[in-house]
């Protein structure tokens, strides 16, 4: 039942059960999350990446049907690869884009309906941007003269449409899938033009190959309002995380 596509550039953070954890009367919940994520950009040529995120959220949900919420966190990235020559004249000194913690937010909404006690279905609709441009320097020799220069991945955001399906099993733990389509794009800027690296100073277009993907995830009750959170997706390599929310 789980449907699966590649996908590249995906969004921060879990989707979460199609269904709110808020109480039907209306009220808040509160979450922080884990998010590890792998996959692949592409412009001219294609690049492997890496983040780990770590957030905080704040969601209002109503009569177990609909839930509106925010996130705040941080993020790192690894762009393998992203400095590999293709002269032999040019020489750098490391292939990998590595920047650390830079904040990002996120909007998102969702809505729920039951079929039955045990099976509803869903939908969300989740935007993402991150505020601070993603840095990293290389240096090498060009035909043996020295270089240095900054890359710059500027301007990172996605937006994400999904569907899910939400099995409720004894103790109200909630299973949940779907597929979810998106579409995302950053700009990569390097601070000169060196002879066989790809990214310049006209600036590169980075964005997700392919514009679907698929996510199953459980949400499991624990004590005193708490509940434990825990999604995978998978497109071109598989991304996984956890949250653990508290309902007020």
């Amino acid at each position: 039942m789980l449907i699966f596509a590649v996908a590249g550039i995906s969004t921060a953070g879990i989707f979460g059960p199609p269904q709110t954890v808020s109480r039907e009367a209306g009220g808040l919940n509160t979450a922080i999350g884990y998010w590890h994520q792998q996959g692949n950009l592409t412009s001219v040529s294609e690049y492997t990446f890496r983040r780990n995120e770590i957030y905080s959220q704040v969601s209002y949900g109503g009569h177990n049907i609909w839930e509106v919420y925010g996130r705040i966190g941080v993020s790192d990235l690894k762009i393998s690869d992203a400095f590999r020559s293709v002269n032999s004249a040019t020489v750098t000194s490391g292939s990998d884009f590595t920047e650390n913690w830079k904040l990002f937010g996120t909007l998102g909404a969702k809505g729920f309906l039951p079929v039955n006690e045990i099976f509803g279905l869903g939908a969300f609709l989740q935007v993402n941007y991150y505020f601070n441009n993603f840095t990293g320097d290389v240096t090498g020799t060009d035909a043996g003269v020295p270089f240095a220069a900054d890359l710059k991945i500027q301007n990172m955001w996605d937006v994400n449409f999904g569907i899910g399906m939400q099995f409720t099993l004894p103790h109200k733990i909630k299973l949940y899938t779907g597929p979810y389509i998106y579409y995302a794009e950053a700009k990569a800027n390097l601070s000169a033009n060196i002879p066989g690296l790809e990214f310049g100073t006209g600036g590169v277009l980075l964005k997700n190959k392919a514009f679907a993907g698929g996510f199953i995830g459980a949400d499991i009750p624990l004590a005193k309002g708490f509940h434990l959170n825990i999604e995978g997706r998978y497109s071109e390599r598989l991304s996984l995380g956890a949250a653990v929310s508290y309902t007020y």
